[in-house]
């Protein structure tokens, strides 16, 4: 049965922005209390929490949902506990709004200043991870804006008791309890309504797969900031360390398999294939990782599958990844310019000038030099809990920590100053 719930989104969204509005003048000392209350909330409720995602976890798996798909749903104490460092995390770190973006006097007198203020209410659409419910809250709260968390009906019973947990915290510190609310996932009109709530909704955010994505960019009414999926390669140069590219290709590929920035695809240079291909293949087999290679590859073992052109265009989020050799630098970049969804893109080379080569001629969020792919993620980069990774080019590209959760506004100061 579809239900119309635009009514119930829109009124959520106003008390969202009334909301927005008291946290638009809310101290970092407010805020970060209610980072904090939030933490302590999470930890204080990790059952009541477990238990709504067991019955997330089972009714999953009942609906026949993928490994990787039920492993981004999964929690435990642990993932829980991580989830409470994330927004302790949040708040140790600086509060971006006030700070200035650049500032001068002009010839006539007048101060300018630009200055990061609050964007004011954000929606999220998301799949899966219910850990996104807590990142995108505490992000959204320290950078004083209003969240409206529209996640997936696989999680939904998992996000709306991470939602009411930190909504009663918030409460506890004086702070609007409408800053964070959950949308009822249970029909696709939420999520429309969230798209097309202009005057209402500042941004949305999507985070999940490509259908997801480009739903969200189609449907839209309201400003949109693109997450992207990860089509994410490793280029082993000819001038590569094959020890240092060994583990790095291991890391990038089955450190962890169902994020978006594990890599799906490996060049390696023809002047190393034949010291590092039998390696590889040896180190990925080991770890049950399905190759799809080309005929280099396919010759050093039966057991790789034939590559096709959808492999070089899949983003698996499993144990597989596509290779091939290539004859060049330039052509593993244009293999990386036809394929890549320009998330992050690495290289493996001993040789400087090729590394900076490297960084000029693809079109990546994040570029990788010598360094797993795993590496682009807000925590990692020292930002705190991220919201999401972008791969659009307006406003904010890769991890979006605080600062990209604000605007600016130019203030402008004059002694009676008229034009």
């Amino acid at each position: 049965m579809t239900h119309d719930l635009e009514p119930h989104v829109h009124d959520a969204a106003r008390a969202a922005r009334s909301a927005a509005l008291d946290l638009r003048a809310a101290p970092r000392a407010a805020k970060d209390a209610a980072l904090h209350a939030m933490a302590d909330a999470l930890v204080a409720h990790t059952d009541e929490i477990l238990d709504a995602n067991a019955r997330d976890v089972e009714d999953g798996r009942a609906a026949g949902l993928g490994d990787h798909i039920i492993d981004r749903l999964r929690l435990d104490a642990d993932r829980v506990a991580a989830m409470a460092q994330g927004i302790r995390d949040v708040a140790a770190l600086p509060d971006p709004v006030g700070e200035v973006v650049r500032g001068s006097t002009l010839a006539n007198g007048l101060e300018l200043r630009q200055v990061r203020v609050p964007i004011g209410v954000i929606g999220m659409i998301y799949e899966g991870r219910p850990n996104v419910t807590a990142d995108a809250a505490a992000i959204c709260l320290k950078a004083g804006n209003a969240v409206l968390l529209r996640g997936s009906r696989s999680a939904s019973a998992s996000n709306a008791a991470i939602a009411a947990v930190l909504r009663d915290a918030v409460a506890s510190t004086g702070l609007p309890a409408d800053a964070v609310q959950a949308i009822d996932p249970s029909d696709r009109s939420s999520s429309t309504a969230l798209l097309r709530a202009r005057g209402l909704v500042d941004l949305v955010i999507p985070r999940g797969g490509a259908g997801l994505i480009q739903a969200v960019v189609r449907d839209a009414l309201v400003p949109v900031i693109e997450t992207g999926t990860g089509n994410v390669h490793v280029y082993v140069d000819a001038d590569a360390d094959l020890d240092m590219a060994l583990d790095i290709v291991v890391n990038a590929k089955t450190q962890r398999t169902s994020v978006c920035n594990a890599a799906e695809s490996l060049l390696v240079h023809k002047a190393v294939a034949d010291d590092f291909l039998p390696r590889v293949v040896a180190a990925l087999r080991e770890r049950e990782v399905t190759i799809h290679g080309d005929d280099a590859f396919r010759a050093t073992d039966a057991e790789v599958v034939a590559a096709t052109e959808e492999d070089y265009s899949t983003e698996y989020l499993s144990l597989d990844i596509a290779a091939r050799v290539v004859d060049s630098f330039e052509d593993a970049v244009a293999h990386i310019r036809t394929y890549s969804s320009g998330h992050t893109e690495a290289i493996v080379t001993r040789s400087l000038p090729t590394a900076q080569r490297f960084v000029a001629s693809v079109d990546a969020a994040a570029v990788m030099i010598n360094a797993s792919t795993r590496f682009t993620d807000g925590g990692e980069l020292g930002m705190g809990a991220e919201i999401g990774i972008s791969t659009q080019k307006l406003h904010a590209r890769g991890p979006m920590g605080l600062p990209e959760m604000t605007t600016t506004t130019f203030v402008v100061t004059g002694d009676g100053h008229v034009r």
